[in-house]
């Protein structure tokens, strides 16, 4: 690892509006970078050869198919911290339909995840997984299904800002809102850009690609939200040795319980923000993650659920990582991880 010191520059973001950032001091980095673990060689054969012109004016190519494509990579950015305290790397893994700036700046221009827990002292690795961001994506001739996008009023009825079907307007002064949401809801818009393609039909992919990365670069701490905490339970069930924890972080789906017993040892925290019961999707998300953590306790486990209304955390969204709130929410994953002695004082 490089000796330089790096300073990362945390600060201004502007969209439709600048905000100066919380904390004044720069984050001090021993050095940052990026990789694409995994991947895998596909050859294409017997496609047609069509001319095409690649920039407007340019001459006429010939643009051949046929070949060599490596495909199923993800995207890996680290920053490690000159003054570590966390005693291993957090990775962090993002939701559907988004990317790694899922723990970036936040919508409307505040410290993410990413930042603050950098700031307590821990590596962190931001991903985009398999088919997001810069991961990139290959081919229809190679992957055949097509893939699937979200509206706008998807996030606002599913991630629990609006109260249900027909919260959303177009108009921002008719959106509805459910009581105390804590989302930074004058950002929506500028949140709904982050949204990314997805496919249904590449669980095995992202998964190959993440266990990839385990193996390069853990023993280390995973934080994954929604659709990624379902790629958590899995990673860890594969690499129980090397997945030290895992903090599942409104897991849409724990997955099946046949190998629950695989992760016994690994502590584990769920947690749950605020209005699930008012939304029978999140209803059936929870009970599949508690009947996944029933079964691990049965193998002899001790995993963590908090429901932050419970400790007096109330109208977080599913995205409380951006929540007006986030802080506190990063402090209670902290102190989980100190108690579990991950951290030093």
């Amino acid at each position: 690892m490089k000796a330089l010191i790096k300073t990362l520059a945390v600060g201004l973001f502007c969209a439709a509006f600048c905000v100066q950032a919380q904390a004044a001091d720069p984050i001090v980095l021993r050095d940052m970078g990026s990789f694409h673990p995994g991947g895998r060689i596909v050859e294409l054969s017997g496609q047609p050869v069509r001319d095409i012109v690649r920039v407007p004016g340019g001459p006429t190519s010939k643009l051949d198919p046929n070949g060599r494509y490596m495909v199923e990579q993800m995207y890996a950015q680290y920053f490690l911290v000159q003054n570590r305290k966390g005693k291993l790397p957090i990775l962090m893994w993002h939701g559907g339909g988004l990317t790694g700036a899922t723990y970036e700046t936040t919508p409307d221009g505040r410290e993410g995840w990413r930042d603050m827990f950098l700031r307590k002292g821990w590596d962190v690795y931001i991903t985009d997984a398999v088919e997001r961001g810069r991961s990139g994506f290959p081919s229809p001739d190679i992957w055949p299904s097509s893939p699937v996008f979200l509206t706008q009023t998807d996030p606002w009825e599913r991630f629990r800002i609006g109260p249900g079907p027909g919260s959303f307007d177009a108009d921002p002064a008719k959106r509805k809102l459910l009581p105390g949401n804590q989302f930074p809801i004058e950002a929506f818009d500028n949140f709904t850009k982050q949204i990314v393609p997805r496919w249904l039909t590449t669980d095995d992919a992202v998964l190959t690609a993440y266990i990839a990365l385990i193996d390069q670069v853990c023993p280390c701490v995973i934080i994954a939200h929604s659709q990624g905490g379902f790629f958590g339970f899995r990673a860890a069930e594969a690499r129980p040795d090397k997945v030290k924890a895992l903090i599942a972080v409104e897991p849409a789906s724990a997955g099946p319980t046949d190998h629950a017993a695989d992760v016994k040892n690994v502590p584990i925290v769920t947690i749950f923000g605020d209005y699930i019961d008012q939304d029978p999707r999140w209803v059936a998300y929870s009970k599949n993650v508690f009947a996944y953590l029933d079964a691990v306790r049965a193998a002899g486990g001790k995993p963590d659920v908090i429901e932050l209304p419970k400790i007096g955390i109330k109208g977080n969204s599913h995205m409380m990582m951006m929540d007006r709130n986030n802080r506190e929410i990063a402090e209670v994953i902290a102190k989980w991880l100190a108690d579990k002695d991950f951290s030093e004082p």
